[in-house]
């Protein structure tokens, strides 16, 4: 079901991906629209983060893995030969499920993507850029005076708005969060999920998430994953309230999962 308000940003079409022999997603079709956040939920180890992982290709730095079938981003299919990943990746920036700051300073985990592809002229430009890019993130008020710190000295909730704000450093279009509250605690938690509320009004926001209560809360659309399969996708109220699949609703009920 389409929204009309949204137009479609990433299309999945028929995605089966192999590790190996062993194929870990079946025929995977979904639209993701644009300025929406779309939960990905299911049990451990049902696909979602290789399904997530295939929506920028960096499943490509695995060995002997096999994708089939099409991911679209504005119409053009990002498994292209020819397809610049570097842009790609740019386009479509990653959020891990644990902080990952590179060890130096503040300033330098937010500046590092503009500098290494060349987005910012001069020193002024690129502190701006930095600040904005904190302030998007709903960090800079706390680190505005600490910016020459070591960035591992951050709280861990604070430790992944900064590596928010250095995904949003590069001005991407879509933003893919990996699980990006599990290792936080339930304050640092609300902290995200509010920033993901103001960031999906300029950005798409694909998120892998176990926390069924976090999908309910802050995506529009949720689909289940189940032993590699998309069981059913929908608006997230109807998923939540009025689930078309026995499995959907068994595994929202907590009967199995």
């Amino acid at each position: 079901m389409v929204n009309d308000n949204h137009t479609q940003k990433m299309m999945v079409r028929d995605l089966t991906f192999y590790y190996g022999p062993i194929q870990a997603l079946s025929w995977i079709s979904m639209e993701i629209l644009e300025c929406q956040v779309t939960a990905l939920i299911g049990p451990s180890g049902c696909g979602k983060t290789t399904f997530l992982r295939c929506l920028n290709r960096m499943n490509d730095t695995i060995p002997d893995t096999r994708l089939e079938g099409e991911v679209l981003l504005d119409g053009e299919d990002i498994y292209s030969p020819g397809v610049d990943l570097v842009d790609l990746r740019q386009r479509v920036g990653m959020v891990f499920q644990r902080p990952n700051p590179f060890p130096q300073s503040v300033f330098d985990n937010v500046a590092f993507g503009p500098r290494v592809l060349g987005l910012t002229h001069g020193r002024s430009e690129l502190e701006a850029v930095v600040e904005q890019s904190l302030r998007r993130a709903t960090l800079w008020d706390e680190v505005k005076d600490h910016l020459s710190s070591d960035a591992l000295e951050l709280s861990l909730g604070e430790q992944q708005r900064l590596c928010i704000a250095r995904v949003l450093a590069v001005e991407p279009e879509v933003i893919l969060m990996d699980e990006p509250t599990s290792a936080l605690d339930p304050i640092a938690t609300l902290e995200i999920e509010e920033l993901m509320r103001q960031l999906r009004e300029q950005y798409t926001i694909v998120v892998v998430t176990h926390n069924m209560q976090q999908a309910a809360r802050v995506s529009d659309k949720t689909g289940l994953f189940w032993l590699g399969e998309l069981v059913e996708f929908d608006d997230t109220a109807t998923i939540f309230t009025r689930p078309k699949e026995e499995r959907t609703e068994a595994y929202i009920t907590g009967r199995v999962g």
